[in-house]
């Protein structure tokens, strides 16, 4: 992938902001945590050198922007509203049933999609445990996915939705990682066969 390049690159109208995070991520992606300077983000966004260090001076205050910037392009992605009202959707009529439908839908546009994005995240993430000042960051984006999966849980009949939703982030993250940079990386999963591995997880989840 081109360092100009990004999985899914930002509108014309822009601010310099969003492409200098966007360049970030797309360099995250290609060269790794120690391909990311300044310099490269300029360059990289076609900006003027200096443009990204006015913005945001400090490595960390890059990191930031990068991982809010992430955070903005996988709730495109991911669509966790959508994900939120599944058990009012329609799939095998279940709310069980709905929830899978989502959740699939959302993984398979991602693997098939936006797997550069999601190198770019693991690197974000290994990095998060690194700084407590990204880390806080880098949860509090990811309060927004896990939050809708709470609740999606509950309204599918879940009676420990909070403890529900950690074993199926955990799978979702699992799928993710093992489809891009994992065993599993050479080929995406059909939707179809996402979806009944999620049915299956959400069937020993909600029995009884």
């Amino acid at each position: 992938m081109n360092a100009r390049s990004s999985p899914t690159p930002a509108p014309r109208s822009a601010s310099r902001l969003e492409l200098i995070a966007d360049a970030a991520l797309a360099l995250l992606a290609e060269r790794g945590m120690r391909g990311l300077t300044h310099r490269a983000v300029d360059e990289a966004a076609g900006l003027p050198q200096g443009s990204t260090s006015n913005l945001a001076r400090t490595r960390a205050a890059l990191l930031a922007a990068a991982v809010r910037r992430l955070a903005e392009r996988e709730a495109a992605v991911l669509a966790p509203d959508e994900v939120s009202k599944a058990p009012e959707g329609a799939g095998d009529g279940t709310a069980a049933g709905a929830v899978a439908d989502a959740l699939s839908l959302a993984l398979h546009r991602y693997l098939s999609r936006h797997r550069q994005l999601l190198v770019a995240r693991y690197e974000l993430a290994l990095e998060a445990t690194r700084r407590p000042e990204l880390r806080e960051v880098y949860d509090r984006a990811g309060r927004a996915f896990r939050e809708p999966m709470v609740a999606m849980l509950a309204a599918a009949g879940s009676d420990e939705p909070e403890r529900h939703a950690l074993s199926m982030v955990a799978w979702c993250d699992g799928v993710l990682f093992s489809c891009t940079a994992g065993q599993f990386h050479a080929a995406v999963p059909t939707r179809a066969a996402l979806r009944a591995s999620c049915a299956e997880l959400l069937d020993g989840m909600l029995r009884g």
